[in-house]
């Protein structure tokens, strides 16, 4: 792992336990065993760790609705793999979800604009493929708003939920999660 990744990941897991605003450069070289000023010869700064933390997680969303959206499938199981997806991010990178989630709004210039942007694609994309399935009777007819927003509540949770369970408890959740959300709006 290289030195930089080492640092966004501590920075992670600092700025998750702490928030990105109660951690300073020099709690980060702390934790690293380093000097301040030697963490700047690897990133320019805390936005830069908070920008590459919040962006890289909202890429791998955005990649995975578009792998969603080239498929065959089923609105129905379209919205399965998405909270799938959900599931695989919050696995992945559980610290910087946890960042992303709590704060993505201290995020500056272009790279706040870029996180934006991206989240209000994902959430149209998300739309889109409930209204299809309304559309199709793939699910019952009911406010899509409502909908999207009771399914990406939860979603935007499981990161606080996984780290405290074991891998079968995981697996459980893979298979159960997309039964207990989409069962009840499911024609």
């Amino acid at each position: 792992m290289t030195r930089k990744k080492q640092i966004l990941k501590t920075a992670a897991q600092l700025f998750k336990e702490r928030g990105y605003s109660a951690v300073t450069m020099r709690d980060l070289a702390a934790a690293m065993d380093m000097k301040a000023a030697s963490l700047y010869n690897h990133i320019s700064g805390k936005q830069e760790i908070l920008a590459t933390l919040i962006l890289e997680v909202a890429h791998e969303f955005t990649a995975g609705m578009n792998a969603v959206e080239r498929n065959d499938k089923s609105a129905f199981e379209k919205a399965e793999q998405l909270i799938l997806l959900h599931i695989k991010i919050a696995l992945e990178y559980t610290n910087a979800l946890a960042v992303l989630n709590t704060d993505w709004m201290h995020l500056e210039g272009l790279e706040y604009q870029e996180y934006i942007r991206l989240r209000k694609n994902y959430e149209l994309d998300f739309k889109k493929i409930l209204e299809s399935g309304i559309a199709t009777g793939d699910f019952k007819s009911m406010n899509v708003e409502t909908l999207l927003f009771n399914l990406l509540s939860t979603l935007r949770s499981i990161y606080l939920w996984i780290p405290k369970k074991s891998a079968s408890e995981v697996a459980d959740l893979k298979k159960e999660l997309p039964q207990i959300l989409l069962t009840g709006v499911r024609t």
